[in-house]
């Protein structure tokens, strides 16, 4: 199975949505079509990582997740990629670089729920990303005091721009990052496998 990305014109604004999407649901959904409107992205991908680094646990086969992924992420300006099988790599800011040399002139965003920045400073070469692409957050369910506390957030805080600048942001030059509210879709991946709702069966 592969799962390259298509031909992207140079200057094309392209979102990065990074996670294992164990399983998907309705929250990456939302804060998808946000980014969409709120960042001015030309196109949005769903990276449906093989495995979380930081996580104890394997998830689902990547096949059953990148599925769902298209089940639910029905939209003409969204892609879902499964492109780090093919690389081979399992850390975002080694997914950037693969990304950024076989797509040169693209604009990559990368984006994020309020939750991952409260825990970027755990990334492998997070510093990296910042000073890489820019950084779409977007603000979840949670604690959204922390994620503005964190150790990210406050090294980074110079070049933050505001949310009524968030459409400038995916032509800004990194590092540069913007924190944006959006309505609240309160679903967790945790919770919905907790529950038992999540089948790890193969796709049909």
């Amino acid at each position: 199975m592969t799962h390259r990305l298509p031909h992207i014109p140079p200057g094309t604004t392209v979102g990065l949505l990074g996670g294992s999407f164990d399983p998907p649901h309705e929250g990456h959904r939302a804060i998808s079509l946000a980014a969409l409107k709120r960042f001015g992205l030309d196109q949005l991908v769903w990276l449906v990582s093989p495995g979380n680094p930081l996580k104890a646990h394997p998830p689902a086969p990547l096949a059953r997740r990148i599925v769902a992924a298209q089940d639910l992420m029905d939209h003409p300006r969204v892609q879902i990629s499964g492109i780090e099988a093919d690389f081979g790599t399992c850390y975002t800011a080694e997914t950037l670089r693969m990304l950024r040399k076989r797509h040169p002139g693209v604009r990559f965003v990368w984006l994020m729920g309020a939750d991952n920045l409260a825990d970027f400073h755990r990334w492998k070469d997070w510093q990296q990303i910042l000073e890489t692409v820019p950084v779409g957050v977007l603000a979840r369910p949670g604690d959204r005091i922390s994620a503005r506390l964190s150790p990210a957030a406050r090294l980074y805080a110079p070049y933050r721009l505001k949310g009524g600048q968030s459409r400038l942001l995916a032509k800004a030059c990194a590092p540069a990052w913007c924190f944006v509210n959006v309505p609240m879709v309160n679903a967790s991946s945790s919770e919905i496998r907790a529950r038992g709702d999540w089948s790890v069966t193969q796709p049909r």
